[in-house]
């Protein structure tokens, strides 16, 4: 498991450690310091071969008092360091480490483009985590310049402009050309390495850590309402199968739309059944049963006219859960809907399912509970959640800003059920405020999701997994995750089809 920390919560930590007399600020920003020039000479060996150049820009507070420990320490490593403080140092700890600074003393002039023609390393230590307001032209030009410049860039904790809580830029202007070459945060990544924009600017990021486990611990115990968010991982312990029949591995009933309309909720089906779900039925409206019977083999096909007929089939107690939305049509979902969620069955709703009540939403969300799954993507979102979404689509004009982590747990409170809000940086939620990111950026990095139906073999996924018995959460955590992993265990030339059949492959990986 790896945890998301909020800004707040690693100030907690390093609150909570200076407390008990362990450490001091002074003695975190040296093991801060020393990390990140371990991490750079990791990156790029060829830097320790010599004396290099570097330009250390420091912000007034502790991400500045960072940057100074990281100077001195290349400086004794005999390289040329010029460090630019656009502000002098503000907090005790920081101006502490600016006095330990033995080379010139820092001023406002920044370096020109004749100054970084040979490229020196550019070390961003302005504001880090504790940014809070936008960044103003004066401070970002900095950034730009070394940017234009081809400089290798290293940020510290994050890179100047992103909120560290929701990835959202917090910039006057605008001067993110590229992403950092390097990030290098400390004990935990935080919320912003992968949500939003922070995600795909963040560069390859190195993690340090500072001697903090123990708070960590602590802050994990703690039930003070603020959950730490997780990065998304698959319950690999409950993917494999035991022997029996193959009614003890779920039944799960996807419902399809009409004519020329069957091809979502055929991706669905198959993605259920590749999933591991003992059955899994297609029911269509009569007219098109012949067209998907043409398409389908191992999936069962039921004639389903109207939700008369839906609540008469749910009679059976084998089907243990549904999935309606892709392909649905907007009629049929408002007439099915309501008729699937009375039986009480774990359920999947998504694509048709959640537009159909964009005039009401209200009408759908005093049906849901605990069982159900939402999975908008941020279209589907706005209709059901108009204030939220606006919120996020609103300028980030302060830190920390309102993030996608943050409307995912909004919504799952308002619906009292999961929200898997998709993404490059799908956001998983409850009603209690639990929480995972599966991040689909750097290593993991699958862009070939950007392609027609594969937000509908999501929605098989995960509702094979609930016909398998996981609970909603731990469903849409590892459906999310086996998603991206499908994608990348393919790779360029995906198309939806293509990730049912990758899942032999990502479950042979995991050792299942």
């Amino acid at each position: 498991m790896t945890e998301l920390l909020t800004s707040a919560q690693m100030r907690a930590v390093e609150a909570a450690a200076i407390a008990t007399g362990r450490v001091t600020g002074p003695s975190l920003m040296e093991r801060a310091g020393a990390g990140v020039v371990d991490a750079v000479l990791a990156k790029w060996p060829d830097l320790a071969g010599g004396p290099q150049r570097a330009v250390v820009l420091c912000g007034p507070g502790n991400n500045g008092g960072d940057g100074y420990v990281v100077a001195r320490l290349l400086a004794a490593r005999g390289w040329a360091v010029q460090v630019v403080a656009p502000t002098p140092p503000a907090t005790p700890d920081a101006r502490a480490m600016a006095a330990r600074w033995t080379g010139p003393l820092p001023g406002p002039d920044a370096p020109d483009r004749t100054s970084l023609a040979d490229r020196p390393l550019v070390v961003d230590a302005l504001f880090g985590t504790g940014l809070s307001r936008p960044v103003a032209p004066g401070v970002w030009g900095l950034l730009a310049l070394a940017q234009g410049c081809g400089c290798r860039l290293v940020a510290v904790d994050i890179l100047s402009g992103i909120c560290a809580d929701s990835g959202r830029v917090l910039a006057t202007g605008g001067y993110i050309d590229r992403a950092a070459d390097l990030t290098v945060t400390f004990q935990h990544m935080k919320l912003g390495h992968v949500l939003a924009d922070g995600a795909g600017l963040s560069g390859a990021i190195a993690v340090v850590p500072l001697g903090l486990d123990r708070e960590i611990e602590t802050l994990l115990r703690a039930d003070d309402g603020q959950a730490v968010a997780d990065l998304a991982t698959p319950a690999t312990a409950l993917l494999g199968k035991e022997a029996g029949h193959k009614y003890r591995h779920g039944h799960a009933l996807v419902l399809a739309g009409g004519v020329g309309h069957g091809g979502a909720a055929r991706l669905a089906a198959r993605g259920a059944l590749r999933i591991g779900a003992g059955l899994v039925t297609l029911a269509c409206p009569p007219a098109a049963l012949l067209e998907n019977a043409g398409r389908l083999d191992a999936v069962i096909l039921r004639k389903l006219p109207d939700a008369a007929a839906l609540t008469a089939l749910l009679a059976d107690a084998r089907i243990t859960a549904l999935c309606l939305g892709p392909g649905l049509g907007l009629d049929r979902a408002r007439r099915m809907v309501p008729a699937a969620l009375a039986a009480g069955r774990p359920c999947v709703l998504d694509a048709d399912a959640l537009s159909a009540f964009a005039e009401d939403p209200a009408a759908l969300l005093a049906r849901l509970h605990d069982g159900c799954v939402l999975t908008p993507h941020g279209g589907e979102f706005a209709r059901l959640f108009p204030d939220l979404a606006g919120r996020l689509d609103a300028p980030a004009s302060h830190g920390p800003a309102f993030s996608k982590l943050d409307a995912a747990r909004a919504a799952a409170a308002r619906a009292g059920c999961t929200v898997l809000l998709k993404g490059a940086d799908t956001v998983i939620a409850t009603p209690d405020g639990r929480a995972a990111v599966s991040a689909a950026c750097r290593d993991r990095a699958a862009p070939w999701l950007a392609t027609a139906g594969a937000g509908d073999v999501l929605a098989g996924f995960l509702c094979g997994l609930l016909a398998r018995g996981l609970p909603p959460f731990l469903a849409a955590e590892t459906a999310a995750w086996l998603h991206v992993e499908c994608a990348r265990t393919f790779g360029p030339g995906l198309i939806a089809e293509d990730l049912p059949e990758h899942l032999p492959a990502v479950f042979r990986a995991l050792a299942l």
